[in-house]
């Protein structure tokens, strides 16, 4: 897999959990907008990686999580993470909301409508968002 192959599953995830979300499958729409998101954090991390070098194996490990936080570290974009959720606090209120996502979430027969709105929306907000953010560093 590579980044333009990582880009247009963002794009797909986020299609499939918008359909998802608007047919009242509050559990789909929320798992899989989280695949997205932890998409667009991989294709900040392939940035990283140089066409014919050999992967570093703490790296390349490291790469291969579910967790967001994490994917950040990895990405090597946590300071400007941090510095983001300093200067607009809508971003930082959506990124608290993001971050909290799991692949567990599979599980979680608990997702309601307001949990999935406020999930898509902390993702795809035109002003705060933090695919919108995300997409600056790819």
């Amino acid at each position: 897999m590579n980044k333009t192959d990582l880009e247009r599953l963002v794009d797909i995830r986020l299609k499939e959990a918008n359909i998802l979300f608007k047919s009242g499958n509050y559990h789909g729409a929320y798992y899989l907008a989280g695949y997205a998101l932890e998409c667009a954090l991989k294709v900040c991390i392939s940035k990283q990686v140089n066409q014919y070098d050999f992967p570093n194996k703490k790296f390349a490990n490291e790469s291969h999580t579910h967790d967001l936080s994490k994917l950040v570290g990895v990405a090597g974009i946590k300071q400007e993470l941090e510095s983001k959720e300093k200067e607009d606090e809508n971003f930082a209120l959506n990124w608290a909301v993001a971050k909290d996502w799991s692949e567990a979430s599979r599980y979680d027969c608990n997702i309601n409508e307001p949990k999935a709105r406020d999930f898509l929306e902390a993702i795809v907000s035109n002003e705060s968002g933090v695919l919108k953010w995300l997409k600056t560093h790819w």
